[in-house]
């Protein structure tokens, strides 16, 4: 019996479609401006490179022009989907280009996650409902088991370490 649930809880996983965002243009076009945090950010050298860029899901490389900003996800989410922002509603860093880039092509961000990160699944009135934690070969599979569940409406992708918000991912 053991074995038909976990089969079936993989089947599930796999069906689900994965819609991975970073933060859009037009939003990073405000922030780039006055953040969330209501301050105007100058940008900066990224020396050696390897900040997580949250506009492009990319690493910085060396001496490109950066800027960290304070971004509130869940705002923005609400914003757009017109559902609650709910009590977790949270300001934090993210590097990001400091004018605009190519964009997130798409599909799960390979060699943009270094080490273990946390899924934090909230529901449609910005309540968590939970999450997991995962390696970066395990992150797609993990956020198709928690978008499998009707009650989550979005994923946020944090680091373990800091907590800070790497992505999104919504169903496909």
């Amino acid at each position: 019996m053991e074995n038909t649930t976990a089969t079936a809880a993989t089947a599930t996983a796999t069906a689900t479609a994965l819609d991975v965002r970073a933060v859009p243009a037009p939003v990073l076009a405000e922030l780039r401006r006055t953040d969330d945090a209501g301050r105007a950010r100058e940008a900066a050298d990224a020396g050696p490179g390897g900040q997580p860029l949250r506009c492009c899901l990319t690493r910085a490389r060396p001496g490109e022009r950066i800027v960290l900003l304070s971004y509130a996800p869940l705002l923005r989410w609400a914003a757009e989907t017109g559902c609650d922002p709910g009590p977790y509603l949270e300001t934090g860093p993210v590097f990001v280009h400091a004018g605009p880039c190519a964009g997130h092509p798409g599909g799960w961000p390979e060699g943009f996650h270094g080490g273990p990160r946390v899924l934090r699944a909230y529901s449609a009135d910005g309540r968590i409902l939970g999450g997991r934690v995962g390696e970066p070969a395990e992150l797609p599979q993990l956020a198709a088991e928690l978008l499998a569940d009707p009650a989550t409406a979005v994923l946020h992708v944090r680091a373990v370490e800091y907590g800070c918000f790497l992505h999104e991912v919504r169903r496909g």
